[in-house]
């Protein structure tokens, strides 16, 4: 499924209504139909609806809303938010339908008149500003919008919460807090920024019949579902044995922080790889061993507690890399870090502590003929791209997409909607997971599970995309039967990875 920007949503439509010979009229017939019928899936024969429009395709979506729900014969009152000259073109004929079918509007122009309709309603469906609006609200806009946050009536959005912007990067003046939005077709990037998503409430894409081509347009965003993830997801072959699921090397931890290197590389193993070495200081190694017996050890140099070097490492011994976890920021085990990413010449995987360490050299990156990813969070990608983390939650699809493309990686930018961003700036938005796993540790899991994804499979793309599926499908699945989000734990992720494994397969 697409992600799209309000330019991009734009461009299909006219690709629809200029090579597929569709009138605007009936797509907006069709998008009307659509959103009407989900309406209707929500709420009681006996509710009191009413149909707030404002000017644009919106609100002509919003007089076909109008029409179907009176001609089905529920209670529907519509009150019109602008004047009469501000209704235009395929809106304007909708109007007219609306009113030739018997329906009747009601002209509407502050607040205070809206009041009365307001407190007699169940249900309010807002058709008023749709994806061209930005900039800020003008006339009694904000006003009505904030009195609908406060009143009572169950609100359904129409495409958007009106007042929040469709794209990344801009800020909201005020915005229609919905229940539920019904979104057209395709779901638009703000549904995927923190600050924005909240608006939406729950939400579902119906479809209104755009041709496929049209989303060939230069749309490179996309949200990675659980049937990709069935298409592509490495299969365990009965005759397979521990040497065809990969040899993973896993470099971090120090004296004072052993926990991290050890969930990353049970992480690993729990989701299938087939023999995994940690490399860590010898003053950890009995700790992290009781926890992982399933490893292999290798100690590697240290001074007073962090990892210093390891000269004799063959890196092309293993299938890839994972380093960064626990680590530290010793001045020596960042040169260690960038002398692992510049000499091994197999996948390697930089989290954490390693992000900091590749920060004083990131044409290092440039220098690597094999497949880097970077997996920060972001903080740590306001640190990569020297922003505040505000910038980077307000524009975390072209600050990603400009990083992974400058420096030629693979990117995973973690968050409620992690974004996997490939070396040409294509996207992929993971849909699992939840505040759950809003802890320490799960980073690290996330790591090892991607280490694992990235030694079975030919597309590093299909493998980040798949690691981070099953990482946050492993905290949906505790938190819906056992845990609740504030009890999980990083190391309940990686033991719920065999309840996964067993449902998917």
């Amino acid at each position: 499924m697409h992600i799209v920007t309000a330019k991009e949503m734009y461009e299909m439509d006219q690709y629809a209504i200029k090579h597929g010979g569709i009138d605007g009229k009936i797509l907006m017939e069709s998008a009307g139909r659509a959103v009407s019928s989900k309406v209707e899936a929500l709420i009681e024969r006996s509710s009191r609806i009413l149909i707030l429009i404002g000017s644009g395709n919106n609100g002509g979506d919003g007089f076909v809303i109008a029409r179907t729900l009176m001609n089905q014969g529920f209670s529907v009152t519509t009150c019109q938010l602008v004047a009469d000259c501000k209704i235009k073109g395929d809106a304007s004929y909708h109007k007219q339908v609306f009113e030739n079918y018997g329906g009747a509007v009601q002209l509407v122009e502050n607040a205070e008149e809206l009041l009365p309709f307001l407190d007699r309603a169940d249900i309010v469906v807002d058709a008023i500003l749709g994806i061209g609006f930005s900039g800020q609200l003008r006339g009694s806009f904000v006003d009505i919008i904030q009195l609908v946050n406060e009143s009572q009536p169950y609100v359904i959005s129409v495409d958007i919460p009106s007042g929040v912007p469709a794209d990344e990067g801009n800020d909201l003046q005020v915005g229609i807090k919905a229940n539920y939005t019904v979104i057209i077709e395709a779901p638009k990037m703000s549904a995927f920024i923190e600050k924005f998503a909240p608006f939406y409430g729950k939400w579902e894409v119906v479809k209104i019949g755009l041709p496929k081509a049209a989303f060939k347009l230069g749309c490179t965003r996309m949200i990675w579902t659980d049937s990709e993830r069935s298409e592509t997801l490495p299969k365990r072959e009965t005759y397979s044995h521990k040497g065809n699921h990969g040899k993973g090397l896993i470099i971090g931890g120090c004296l004072e922080m052993p926990g991290s290197v050890a969930m990353t590389a049970k992480a690993a193993l729990r989701s299938g790889a087939g023999l995994i070495t940690i490399g860590t200081v010898p003053e950890a190694i009995p700790s992290i061993s009781s926890y992982c017996r399933e490893a292999t050890y290798r100690s590697l140099t240290s001074e007073s507690g962090f990892i210093v070097g390891d000269p004799m490492i063959n890196f092309q011994s293993y299938g890839g890399i994972a380093i960064g976890m626990g680590m530290g920021r010793n001045a020596l085990t960042a040169t260690f870090t960038r002398k692992v990413v510049t000499e091994a010449a197999i996948p390697v995987l930089i989290d954490a502590d390693g992000l900091y360490h590749v920060k004083k050299d990131l044409d290092i990156l440039l220098r690597r003929d094999h497949p880097t990813i970077l997996t920060p969070h972001p903080g740590e990608m306001a640190m990569l791209v020297d922003k505040s983390i505000q910038d980077v939650l307000l524009r975390p699809f072209s600050l990603a997409k400009q990083f992974a493309s400058k420096y030629r990686v693979y990117l995973v930018l973690k968050g409620k909607h992690t974004i996997v961003t490939d070396p040409f700036g294509n996207q992929w938005v993971n849909p699992t997971g939840n505040a759950g796993l809003a802890k320490g540790g799960s980073g690290d899991v996330l790591s090892g599970i991607l280490l694992t994804m990235l030694m079975q499979s030919e597309s590093v793309q299909k493998a980040l995309s798949n690691g981070c599926f099953l990482h946050g499908k492993s905290a949906d699945e505790l938190i819906s039967s056992k845990h609740a989000k504030q009890d999980l734990l990083a190391t309940d992720v990686i033991d719920g990875l065999a309840a996964v494994f067993r449902t998917i397969s």
